[in-house]
């Protein structure tokens, strides 16, 4: 079984990027975040496209904002809209939906921002995170959470620690909440199969952040044990966040059983540009 998760930043715009890339990497499961529609503009816009492939569709939008979706071809089964529980931002934004596909319970999540530390909105994500915990703790024991979590997990997961210094995603509190998610026996599969190498899956559109290759790895595919021991590949597909119209996330990409691609490492295809010197690049939004 082969399982993906994308942040498209607005499905709308990335319809001629999703569709050729569905027939070329053909997933079994697909987790898709920040789709920015509501449901019924979704389905009016790609249910024919997604049935002709033989996909069942879950979905958790609202217009212009947000938006998680769900497709699988190995069943849907007992469906869940949004985090039982969870808190809003006021009310529960469309930010998880999540269903039994080919026997494992697979989560699709867009973890709110943060924007700022300490911030309203900072305090509502790690509120966020610890009701998933609560969520993904109670069960099933074959689980796979995936998708934009906001958060590098470490140092390691940015192009330069010193550029993060004062912002969002590489927090302690932030990286605290994700590590008590993992602690409910997750497994970043990713980083588990590829521990020294250098791996990203977003890079800002301004500055020429991607040419450049300097990105932050925040798209998880988090696994349990039972699910994890299966993990055959797994990989950024970084190929999709090259050429006209891309979102500004590569898709994550993990093989169960069987690889039938083989276990073709970290990054397709690998970044070209060297690693930049500690200090020598500031984040686009940072005060120059």
């Amino acid at each position: 079984m082969r399982v993906a998760t994308w942040n498209v930043n607005s499905v709308k715009q990335r319809v001629p990027r999703l569709l050729p890339w569905l027939d070329e990497r053909r997933p079994d499961v697909v987790c898709l975040q920040e789709t920015k529609l509501a449901n019924d503009a979704f389905m009016a816009l790609l249910g024919e496209e997604l049935a002709a492939r033989g996909y069942e569709v879950a979905l958790n939008g609202e217009v212009q904002w947000n938006g998680v979706a769900l497709l699988s071809k190995v069943g849907l089964d007992d469906v869940v809209v949004g985090l039982p529980g969870g808190p809003g931002f006021p009310h529960q934004e469309a930010r998880a939906v999540s269903a039994t596909c080919g026997g494992v319970r697979v989560h699709s999540l867009y973890v709110p921002n943060g924007r700022v530390p300490d911030s309203e909105h900072y305090h509502y994500k790690l509120a966020w995170l610890a009701t998933l915990r609560d969520v993904v703790k109670a069960g099933p024991e074959a689980v796979m959470v995936c998708g934009d979590m906001n958060i590098a997990p470490d140092d390691e997961d940015v192009f330069d620690p010193e550029a993060y210094v004062g912002q969002t995603h590489v927090t302690p509190p932030e990286r605290a909440a994700l590590a008590d998610l993992q602690a409910t026996g997750l497994h970043d599969v990713v980083r588990d199969r590829w521990p020294a190498q250098r791996v990203f899956t977003y890079w800002d559109y301004r500055a020429g952040m991607f040419h450049q290759d300097l990105g932050m790895r925040i798209d998880l595919i988090l696994a349990s044990a039972p699910v994890a021991e299966r993990v055959e590949a797994a990989w950024v597909d970084r190929k999709a966040r090259k050429g006209t119209g891309p979102s500004d996330h590569a898709p994550v990409i993990v093989d169960l059983d069987e690889a039938p691609d083989g276990d073709i490492g970290p990054v397709v295809p690998p970044p070209s540009a060297p690693k930049a010197k500690r200090g020598s690049v500031k984040l686009p939004q940072s005060p120059q």
